[in-house]
């Protein structure tokens, strides 16, 4: 399906160097400053506190959260899990108060926000034993419940962290593969470079701004990954069908032809993908902001490293013809080839 055809072929390859320029100092920067600030890594790289209480009523999050971060334990993340009336609440490592008071402290506060009093309640549990909780009390009512309390320590989020750079380095050897089988080894060097450029400044943004880097946001740059190289991989079959079909065409007519004839499939799929990401990073709350802002970034990107940074790779690799293509002597002789017998 297309909504136009580009009927001249724009000429991309005329001004790779330049786009390519600006594409390396970008990516310098998002370099400088991966160095030189780092990412702000969230608890479950460096470890915290992670409470989860239970509303009767449809929790309302931006009160709860106006309450913890009064209590100056620093960055907080409060959101939903489950249903309205679920929520997470996690917090930093102290060096000054032990977990398990933080735990008692927050969920004080959001009682006494409740105008309850915090008490605790003996019950019996099916096996016969006797287990106390804290619970919060409001006139013989309780408005909200301490479901579970969790520490997760420092060595955890070392584990993540480094479980997290290993699924990058394997999808990065896979999509190498992928490509390397399905076109040639010139293709595949472009395609990651191309999309390891994508990562690097998706990085480098929330580097410079310090948004919180989370699993979620890790999730986003896999996904960019594999989002980005879809594209590279189309526009590498465009190439592959030009050269068999445009044999006069020099190696830059091709990649621009390719480029071109691609466009409209380009607008279409990007645009539809990135109005369900608008959607998420407008209507999805705390929890999908960074999320989606990943990959809103990691969007843009891609298509723009898809054209000027793969595409002009592989040409300044000097891929040709025969890289992608093995004529036969029957095909070269074919006489209903209009292009039969051109050579390159």
């Amino acid at each position: 399906m297309e909504f136009f055809r580009i009927r001249r072929d724009i000429p991309f390859m005329r001004h790779a160097l330049v786009f390519n320029a600006i594409s390396a100092l970008t990516f310098v920067a998002a370099v400088f400053f991966l160095v030189t600030r780092g990412l702000h890594f969230s608890n479950e790289f460096t470890g915290g506190t992670v409470l989860e209480v239970a509303y009767t009523q449809a929790a309302d999050l931006a009160r709860t959260r106006e309450v913890v971060e009064k209590m100056g334990f620093g960055e907080v993340q409060v959101q939903n899990f489950g249903t309205s009336h679920d929520v997470m609440i996690r917090l930093p490592v102290s060096k000054t108060t032990k977990a398990a008071d933080m735990a008692s402290n927050v969920f004080a506060e959001l009682c006494h926000a409740e105008s309850g009093q915090v008490a605790d309640r003996q019950y019996t549990t099916p096996q016969g034993e006797q287990v106390s909780r804290k619970a919060c009390e409001v006139a013989g009512a309780e408005p909200l419940k301490l479901s579970r309390t969790e520490f997760v320590g420092p060595s955890v989020g070392e584990e993540l962290a480094w479980d997290g750079g290993k699924a990058l380095i394997f999808v990065v050897l896979g999509i190498m593969a992928y490509l390397a089988i399905r076109f040639e080894w010139k293709f595949a060097v472009a395609a990651i470079i191309a999309n390891l450029h994508d990562v690097v400044i998706i990085l480098g943004f929330f580097a410079f701004f310090q948004w919180e880097f989370s699993l979620s946001v890790l999730a986003a740059v896999l996904a960019v990954l594999g989002y980005s190289v879809n594209e590279s991989v189309v526009i590498f079959d465009r190439i592959r069908e030009a050269f068999r079909k445009y044999r006069k065409m020099s190696t830059h007519e091709v990649i621009d032809h390719a480029i071109t004839s691609t466009m409209s499939r380009t607008i279409i799929t990007h645009g539809c993908t990135e109005m369900m990401v608008l959607s998420m990073l407008v209507f999805g709350g705390p929890t999908l902001h960074y999320f989606a802002i990943a990959l809103t970034i990691g969007i843009l990107f891609g298509i723009y490293s898809s054209v000027f940074v793969a595409a002009a790779i592989a040409m300044w690799l000097g891929v040709k013809r025969e890289d992608l293509i093995k004529f036969s002597a029957a095909k070269e002789g074919d006489p209903n080839d209009p292009n039969s017998g051109a050579v390159v």
